[in-house]
């Protein structure tokens, strides 16, 4: 690696040690302090920021800017999935859907089970959604199944997370795909060739063995409000609760194809974009729910009323944590992390894939956005890759995605999410959610390298 041709300075080096300091001075303060998250991604910023060089005054903009945007874009869909769970709950169709999958498949089956409707909900969603659609129906699966927690958990965020790195149409692959010129229908044929032996391995393989290793206890307050006994013969019935659940998938999807299939400007495209626009989508979810679950099953008004309001106090911890690590993520963007790993890469000489795979998992590493580390590693390696043929292109557009999922840590939104919803310790963290994603990773490069070997 050659770093003089990357114009590296003081500036670059003090910047990583910032952020490394951070990190290590956010896992102590919650490790060892017990300080909330929130409290101590909020330090973490401003030593990071402060030490980076940038202006108090704008650490604290930078902060307000990044939780804004993450809670903007995820905080509504959580809280809209928190209505949706707590009245899947509450009428019995979280019950329903569990006590019917559970008859497909019982004890060794039910993780594969899980892993493929994860995959199912997850194709067209972001991850955000899928996890608050997936969340009633994990704990209502362990709990009639009377499996570990983790063993019916790993599965479903395996078969979601795998997705969202690897299969176009999220934001991510697509990005790499259009940057590198690649081709959309190869790249998901490929994708799906990756992403089935990822899933297979970070979610039943992994969960076995980690929920006989570590044992974790329903979270309490979440753990109430998807716990309601309701009347079995005033339950819903199966296809009546798997539309409501499915209605976010169906109408995203709807939205994707229209993208994909569709004039841009016609009638039917916008509005079946609009339809499919995560808030609209889930917000039909939770009037279709409240009206075919609720009323129309023998709720009363002020009974579904009162569910609603419920669904939002247990996930208020959960929001002020993903909005600081949007502020942290957002702080380390404006004092440069990302033109400091660019530089790096400018200087490095290695084989496409591998040098496509490290940019991706430093950008990663360092901002905690999948998004960012995908645009910008395929904005740096475009120019290097010109006349690639369509096979070569659509394996480096994979293998960026499966970088950008490697480790994830304190500051990534998902991170927390994981951590709240299932009442996780950080340590425990680490080992469900960021080696999770690291196995993702690692089988995403390791596929790509084979298939590169076969095929080019």
């Amino acid at each position: 690696m050659d770093l003089s041709s990357a114009a590296w300075v003081f500036h670059d080096t003090r910047l990583i040690i910032c952020c490394l300091i951070a990190i290590a001075t956010i896992i102590v303060l919650i490790s060892a302090t017990r300080l909330p998250p929130f409290l101590s991604i909020l330090v973490g910023t401003f030593i990071a920021g402060i030490g980076a060089g940038l202006p108090a005054e704008s650490v604290a903009k930078a902060f307000s800017k990044g939780a804004g945007a993450i809670l903007g874009e995820a905080g509504i869909i959580i809280a809209l999935g928190a209505m949706l769970g707590a009245l899947m709950a509450e009428s019995g169709a979280a019950d329903r859907i569990a006590s019917t999958l559970l008859k497909l498949g019982k004890g060794r089956m039910l993780p594969w089970i899980m892993a493929l409707v994860a995959m199912v909900i997850g194709l067209p969603l972001f991850f955000e959604v899928g996890l608050v659609l997936m969340v009633p129906i994990i704990f209502v699966m362990a709990r009639q199944s009377g499996q570990p927690l983790l063993k019916i958990a790993i599965p479903a965020l395996a078969g979601m997370t795998t997705l969202h790195a690897l299969m176009p149409p999220h934001p991510g692959p697509l990005i790499a795909v259009s940057a590198l010129h690649a081709d959309l229908g190869l790249t998901m044929l490929l994708g799906l060739c990756i992403a089935v032996p990822a899933v297979i391995l970070a979610g039943p393989v992994y969960g076995n063995w980690l929920s006989g290793r570590m044992h974790i206890q329903e979270p309490a307050e979440l753990g109430e409000l998807f716990s309601a006994k309701p009347d079995p013969g005033r339950q819903p019935g199966f296809g009546i609760s798997l539309l409501i659940i499915l209605l976010p998938v169906i109408l995203m999807l709807g939205s994707t194809l229209a993208k994909v299939t569709m004039e841009p400007e016609s009638t039917v495209a916008l509005t079946l974009k609009f339809l499919g626009e995560p808030l609209v989508a889930l917000g039909i979810a939770v009037l279709a729910a409240t009206v075919c679950l609720g009323w129309a099953n023998g709720l009363s008004r002020d009974h579904v009323g009162g569910t609603l309001r419920k669904s939002l106090a247990p996930i208020a911890v959960l929001l002020l944590t993903i909005g600081a690590g949007g502020g942290l993520k957002q702080t380390l963007l404006d004092a440069g992390v990302s033109q400091t790993i660019s530089k790096v890469a400018e200087g490095a000489h290695m084989p496409y894939l591998l040098l496509a795979w490290l940019i991706a998992v430093a950008l990663r590493q360092a901002t905690g956005s999948a998004t960012v580390a995908t645009t910008t590693t395929a904005g740096i390696l475009a120019p290097m890759m010109a006349g690639l043929a369509p096979v070569q292109a659509s394996l480096i557009a994979l293998v960026i995605g499966a970088g950008s999922v490697f480790f994830c840590h304190v500051n990534d939104a998902g991170f927390w999410m994981v951590r709240e919803y299932f009442g996780l310790q950080l340590k425990q963290t680490l080992w469900v959610w960021s080696v999770l994603q690291t196995i993702v990773s690692v089988v995403g490069l390791i596929g790509t390298l084979l298939l590169w070997h076969w095929l080019v």
